[in-house]
């Protein structure tokens, strides 16, 4: 029980960083990554802002002999990056361009736009399901 009370404070705390930070804007997004049109910095002090945060979290990470509520940490390594991970990464980063969200915001944005986000998670949940049902182009 325990575990499902701080798994929601922290998800209840990053949808409200990004409602805060604006990144359940699309328009706002999309400016962002409008370089050489009419360009948007704001998401980068908000990018910036979660970068100083993680330099905290890693230093206290390599403190502590394990997480508070598992029996050790999994953290990433360089064998983890292959094509799959990689092709990946650009398909949400062509994704998150188009549609100005991506799955966290785009949740966090039902409680703002329920319409528009709404068809963002349908589309989602359409993508998850076709990769766990083995149309993931293996």
């Amino acid at each position: 029980m325990r575990t499902v009370i701080v798994t929601l404070l922290a998800g209840t705390l990053f949808g409200a960083g990004l409602t805060v930070g604006g990144m359940t804007d699309p328009a706002r997004v999309i400016g962002f990554l409008d370089l050489f049109g009419d360009w948007d910095p704001t998401l980068a002090f908000v990018m910036a802002g979660a970068v100083a945060v993680m330099v905290v979290a890693w230093a206290v990470q390599k403190r502590l002999a394990h997480p508070l509520f598992a029996q050790k940490f999994s953290l990433p390594d360089r064998t983890d990056l292959d094509p799959r991970l990689v092709g990946g990464a650009v398909l949400f980063g062509v994704g998150w361009g188009i549609a100005g969200l991506c799955p966290g915001p785009g949740l966090a944005a039902l409680a703002i736009a329920p319409l528009p986000a709404a068809i963002f998670c349908a589309a989602m949940l359409a993508g998850m399901a076709l990769h766990r049902f083995g149309f993931d182009g293996d």
